[in-house]
Order: C-alpha cells, then structure tokens, then sequence
C-alpha cells in the first residue's frame, strides 16, 4: 500500500467540526486518517494547535480537557503535535451597524477582546514541504477547510510533482472552493460516522500512568 502522513489544522478541525459533538472529541486522527483513506497507510500523523489559556474562555476547564486531549495523541507513536500561539489582544474595532463620528469623520469605534491562535497554517505548511522533499511518504494530506493553504497545495503538486490530498472537515457543500481548484489527488469529507468509528478506548495509558477521557466528552 502507499504510505501517506496526515497534516491536521486543530482548531479548524475544532470549529468546523467538533465544537458541537462533544461526545465525538476524543478522536484517534491516526484511525481517522485509516477510516478516510483505506487504500494507504497511515505511517504519521501530524497535529497543529496551540495551547488554551485560562481565563480567556468561558468554560474554565476547557485548558483541562485540552491538555488531556494532547496527551491521548501524545501516547500514540505515529503522531506528534506542533504548537503556535494563542493570542489575546485587545483592539479598536468598528461598531456594528457601521456608524460615522459627526465630529471626526471617521468610524465609530469599540475596545474589544480578539483571541487568535497563530503559526499553525504557517507550521502545517512548512512541515508539509519539509516532508515532500525529504519524501517520508507518496502522498501528504492536509486535514484543514482554511483556504490560505491553498498555496501550499498548489504549489506541491503543480509545481513540483508531489501527490496532495485534502479531508475536509465538513460536507462537501461547504468546502473551500480555493482548496478544491488546487486538484487534489486525494479528497475527502469528515462524517458523524467516521468521527464514532473512531473514538479512542475511555481509558489510555501512556509513560506515565492511566488517564481517562474527560467526563465531559464521555
């Protein structure tokens, strides 16, 4: 069979996927990538995310069962996990409906709170081509819906021959139409039904003991 790695965008994963179904957030992205793509072998798994911060979310426990997440994926051999940032900055934004200062002559404005996880697209996309050209595997599939690797995409395979596949993580109707255009050889989308064939055990155990999914997710 034809070896293939796996590239995941985490929290677009997240977003476009998860945030809903938590009965389906503890995933096996290695059996994912399995369920997904039968006719390769799965020989490495790459995840990209960046590390919550406590006291920017609402839920307070979310860093918590993040942690235990990354730890689940850590346990495995064939996956590794790559961080960014998580930024909180605050910023002036413009006030919704768009309003004119009589006075200045410019936008209204307001302070607001922006969260933003950066380096991942940049990360996923540097470790993809890293790996094409030193050829660890036949084919690199990105598990991302963020059309700014499009380019990482196109360029792989137009430009320099390499095999690409793309799994998105949500129907086909919503796919980015950027990533579709690059033509991959390999496309698929995420289901309900392969994010529950593809749950790992409730009970893990790593070098450091038994842990256990999060009660939340159970």
């Amino acid at each position: 069979m034809p070896s293939a790695r796996l590239y995941v965008d985490g929290f677009n994963l997240y977003r476009r996927c998860l945030e809903s179904k938590p009965h389906l957030k503890w995933l096996d992205l290695a059996a994912l990538g399995r369920y997904l793509m039968p006719d390769y072998r799965i020989d490495h798994v790459h995840y990209f995310t960046a590390h919550l911060r406590p006291g920017l979310l609402v839920d307070p426990q979310s860093p918590v069962r993040q942690q235990m997440y990354l730890r689940a994926l850590t346990a495995q051999p064939d996956v590794s996990v790559h961080l960014g940032t998580f930024r909180n900055d605050r910023r002036q934004m413009p006030v919704h409906p768009q309003t004119v200062d009589p006075t200045t002559g410019k936008w209204v404005t307001t302070a607001v709170r922006k969260l933003e996880e950066k380096g991942s697209d940049v990360n996923l996309g540097t470790r993809m081509t890293a790996d094409a050209f030193t050829s660890a595997a036949d084919v690199f599939v990105m598990l991302s819906n963020d059309s700014d690797l499009a380019g990482t995409l196109r360029m792989l395979k137009h430009e320099f021959g390499f095999r690409v596949g793309i799994i998105f993580p949500m129907p086909s109707s919503r796919s980015s139409k950027e990533l579709v255009k690059t033509e991959p050889d390999f496309m698929a989308h995420i289901t309900d039904e392969a994010l529950a064939a593809c749950q790992f055990p409730k009970q893990l155990r790593d070098g450091k003991g038994v842990f256990h999914c999060p009660p939340k997710w159970a």
